[in-house]
């Protein structure tokens, strides 16, 4: 069951993945993943993905619910979603620093989760590029 923290996580993910006007597919797969991974029924699942299939932005998303925990490991799922398609592009920087804004994260909060899930992710490039 898809708890509503585990939702907002996944509703922040897709409008990170819409930063640059499209979907592509290798982010659709990690927003897929991670619903499974969350473990949402199948009507859960079904519902994430159509709410994906809009524009998104981030002021779509109801983050009140969400723990500051909840909320870095969305930022890091986001960094990791802004690399899933071999590069991250200004216009996912961008959405990342407004992302860190909105989440009311100092910069001082921010910035070693940022260079930690960077490095991680630039370190899954090869397995991402698959």
């Amino acid at each position: 069951m898809l708890t509503d923290e585990r939702k907002g996580i996944l509703q922040l993910l897709i409008a990170l993945a819409w930063a640059d006007g499209k979907v592509d597919e290798k982010e659709r797969e990690l927003v897929t993943a991670l619903t499974e991974a969350f473990g949402a029924t199948g009507d859960e699942a079904e519902e994430v993905q159509q709410w994906a299939v809009e524009k998104r932005t981030l002021q779509d998303v109801n983050i009140s619910a969400l723990s500051k925990s909840d909320l870095e490991l969305a930022l890091q799922y986001g960094v990791l979603l802004s690399y899933v398609d071999g590069e991250q592009t200004s216009d996912e920087r961008r959405m990342l620093s407004e992302f860190v804004t909105r989440l009311g994260l100092t910069v001082d909060e921010a910035e070693p989760l940022l260079e930690s899930a960077s490095a991680y992710a630039k370190q899954l490039l090869p397995e991402l590029a698959r």
